[in-house]
């Protein structure tokens, strides 16, 4: 039976693997041809890796689902789970689509801090789901919301490197990453909104999270209109990209420590 207690068993070794792959990534010369025997060597190793760690964090998603016999997305600690296995899916697309060498190692960071936040504040809960969260809705709500914030986490990370660099790849490569993250970041949002109609008998009631949650929807929503629009500067658009990602971590944990959230039904340490 696969429970927290175990999870640094699996931890090490897909920590180890992502590092790996960053570090292997890296270390492909600039000057050598994409069709070089090196550099398909060197990416097809970085790639393995990759998909190494994420089995190995999928063995242990799969092993804590049929342990709790519930779906782990209850807790803060389960849903850093999932975002740190997509986080380093989400850097493995990128480099995959632009092949920018750095992206995995700033992707495997984020996952990492999460991972190991995970290590020293595990929550353990009881295999059992409140009322509210028995719902049809619970699997696909938090899933699109994870693998929509690990797409935003990518994005944050291009516009830094946009601040620091002179690439005029960056901005595009993060334009797909949003386009992608608002589109399931929405549907995140509607999904929630149904499950909240069928287990209060409202869509919306302006609570800190929903609040928050759509905040940052907006956020998103106006850096994809100045893009289209063709407006705003290069350095304003990367800091509207990391001003969205601080209102993401805002919606995810930041509210847990607003006095007017206590009362919240978004608390996850409840």
């Amino acid at each position: 039976m696969i429970t927290w207690s175990n999870f640094i068993w699996f931890a090490v070794p897909a920590v180890a693997l992502a590092v790996g792959a960053s570090v292997v990534s890296l270390c492909a010369n600039d000057h050598w041809s994409a069709s070089s025997l090196r550099y398909r060597r060197r990416r097809s190793l970085a790639l393995a890796m990759s998909f190494g760690a994420l089995a190995v964090l999928t063995a242990f998603i799969v092993g804590l689902w049929m342990s709790l016999e519930r779906p782990p997305m209850r807790t803060m600690g389960e849903t850093r789970l999932w975002y740190s296995f997509f986080a380093i899916l989400a850097g493995l697309l990128t480099y995959l689509k632009w092949r920018y060498r750095w992206i995995m190692s700033f992707s495997t960071m984020l996952a990492t801090v999460f991972i190991v936040l995970n290590l020293t504040r595990p929550e353990i809960h009881d295999q059992t789901l409140m009322p509210a969260l028995q719902s049809a809705w619970f699997i696909p709500h938090v899933t699109v919301y994870m693998f929509s914030y690990s797409l935003l986490g990518c994005a944050f990370i291009l516009a830094v490197a946009g601040l620091f660099t002179r690439s005029q790849n960056v901005l595009p490569a993060a334009d797909t990453l949003i386009y992608i993250g608002t589109a399931f970041l929405t549907f995140g949002m509607l999904s929630g909104m149904l499950w909240a109609k069928h287990a209060w008998g409202h869509y919306w009631g302006w609570d800190p999270k929903e609040t928050w949650a759509l905040v940052t929807w907006l956020v998103y929503v106006l850096y994809i209109h100045l893009r289209v629009t063709g407006r705003g500067s290069r350095g304003m658009l990367c800091f509207l990209l990391i001003f969205g990602f601080a209102c993401l971590q805002m919606c995810w944990w930041g509210i847990n420590y607003l006095p007017a959230a206590q009362d919240s039904i978004h608390i996850y340490n409840r």
